[in-house]
């Protein structure tokens, strides 16, 4: 690995499993120290004790704002500053649209966009110059797709509100990029797809396989990383070709 985060520190919601976390090791692997957060205190601690020491755990909820104080607070006192964000709490949330009831919609919208939004907005004071936030969205918003109209609507605002953090952020040089996941092969994906379901979803990927976290991780690396000074308010898809591509079996 590189040493592109030596002396960097970073933040990461949502890094007690699946992308979180393996951006969390991706990040330490080049040198970054890196906080993760998460709501279950056990599972962020065995995340925290697979990492290392170059990781800090910190509990909370992301779409609770008395957390976030909590959370900046303790950055401040312990580093100081931040120079990586990446907004990656969020959840999938699947039903038509007829049976969303209000409660549901908070739930949703709290985690994978008020979260979002308030994590950046507290970090805010915390980031230097020329730092780096990456917000987690999904392919989903380039497709339309029966009973996604709650949880796509999310991440189309987390997609969009890169862009304008982009042009509000950029006269301090920091930029604000986003990923698209595709189909990765994570715990809650595997808690919410059978293998049969799997096997098929594969089948739509032009590349013929199901994404590893491994993989969003290092697409997330790039765009923190110095090497992407000259990307800014964009949306890299990491899908195989999901969204973009037919697979030949289908033509």
């Amino acid at each position: 690995m590189t040493d592109r985060f030596t002396d960097k520190i970073a933040l990461i919601t949502g890094g007690s499993s699946g992308m979180g976390l393996a951006t969390a090791h991706r990040l330490i692997s080049e040198g970054a120290q890196v906080i993760v957060t998460g709501r279950d205190k056990s599972r962020l601690d065995a995340a925290v004790a697979e990492l290392g020491s170059r990781a800090l755990g910190i509990a909370g909820d992301a779409a609770e704002l008395t957390d976030l104080d909590a959370l900046t607070a303790r950055i401040s006192d312990r580093y100081g500053r931040l120079d990586v964000v990446f907004a990656n709490a969020g959840i999938g949330a699947f039903s038509p649209v007829a049976n969303v009831t209000e409660a549901e919609y908070h739930r949703v919208m709290g985690i994978n966009f008020k979260a979002a939004f308030f994590t950046i907005q507290k970090t805010l004071p915390l980031l230097p110059d020329k730092a780096a936030i990456v917000i987690n969205a999904s392919f989903a918003v380039y497709r339309g797709a029966p009973a996604t109209a709650l949880y796509s609507a999310s991440k189309a605002a987390v997609q969009n509100l890169t862009r304008t953090l982009a042009a509000e952020l950029a006269p301090r040089g920091i930029r604000v990029n986003s990923v698209s996941p595709g189909y990765v092969d994570t715990p809650a994906f595997r808690a919410e797809v059978s293998a049969a379901a799997e096997a098929a979803a594969a089948t739509k990927v032009a590349v013929g396989r199901i994404g590893s976290a491994g993989e969003v991780a290092a697409a997330v690396a790039f765009l923190a990383s110095d090497e992407a000074s000259y990307v800014n308010a964009h949306d890299l898809i990491v899908d195989g070709g999901l969204t973009l591509a037919i697979p030949t079996h289908m033509v």
